[in-house]
């Protein structure tokens, strides 16, 4: 199956080309590559342009946020399955995608998942937290259960029949979409028990103690745009949950190879 991959950027010159070489390196024989990148002003769209033989399609203009630019990609997207990889993340090994894509077809499933390792700004091989999402169960969201956002593959039909990012948030942009597509409208998911992707730690969503307080109520807001009823505790574990992803506490990582 044809898997669409977006990677959305801006001011990303340090880290992009690292993550754009990680998906034309990709095994899996049919990619679709978009970049959508909001007018950055440090030359990431220069870098960008190195690849324009190589990368699908590329959008280089002002944006409202990251969800608005993940949109933009979505709209943009051709293939049976979307999944993304922001510009200073990479996948863990060059067989990720076939590995995904094996899942899907053995599974039937309408999403997929697996997990994730925060690295080191500078040395992307030393992991600080490992983020193991676990097997999927309904009632974990009620426990502040999400899966890593960029190991999330779903299906485009299903983008299409419930709806894309909700713009209007800032950061529980990608909680309020897999709330909403596993939690509310039940679609099959698939665990892959492994490490992914590698996130550089330093990115917009990881500053989360001055962001938390915004991050929360966003958080709540998620459940009620869809109607539904957190628990009490619900949101406040949620970034408990994160404490334990520390390799200190939880050193075991699997990395798909």
């Amino acid at each position: 199956m044809k898997i669409s991959i977006i990677t959305v950027s801006y001011n990303s010159a340090k880290t992009i080309e690292d993550t754009i070489n990680c998906v034309l390196n990709q095994s899996h024989n049919d990619i679709e590559y978009i970049v959508v990148d909001g007018a950055s002003k440090d030359g990431t769209p220069q870098i960008i342009k190195k690849y324009q033989d190589k990368i699908t399609k590329i959008i280089v203009e002002p944006d409202y946020g990251i969800y608005d630019a993940m949109n933009k990609g979505i709209r943009s997207a051709t293939g049976d399955v979307i999944g993304f990889l922001n510009a200073d993340d990479n996948y863990v090994s060059n067989k990720v995608l076939e590995r995904v894509n094996e899942a899907f077809e053995k599974n039937s499933a309408d999403s997929v998942y697996g997990d994730l390792c925060y690295v080191a700004d500078e040395d992307t091989n030393k992991v600080i937290r490992f983020w193991r999402a676990g097997q999927f169960n309904e009632r974990s969201f009620l426990n502040g259960w999400m899966p890593p956002h960029p190991t999330f593959f779903v299906r485009r039909s299903v983008l299409e029949k419930y709806g894309v990012f909700d713009p209007t948030f800032r950061f529980a942009g990608d909680y309020e979409l897999i709330l909403r597509l596993l939690y509310k409208h039940h679609i099959s998911t698939y665990y892959l028990p492994y490490c992914l992707v590698k996130m550089r730690i330093g990115g917009a969503g990881n500053r989360w103690v001055e962001n938390r307080l915004i991050a929360n109520l966003e958080d709540r807001l998620a459940w009620k745009k869809n109607n539904l009823k957190p628990r009490p505790y619900t949101t406040f574990l949620k970034p408990l949950r994160k404490v334990f992803q520390f390799v200190k506490l939880h050193p075991k990582a699997a990395f798909l190879s």
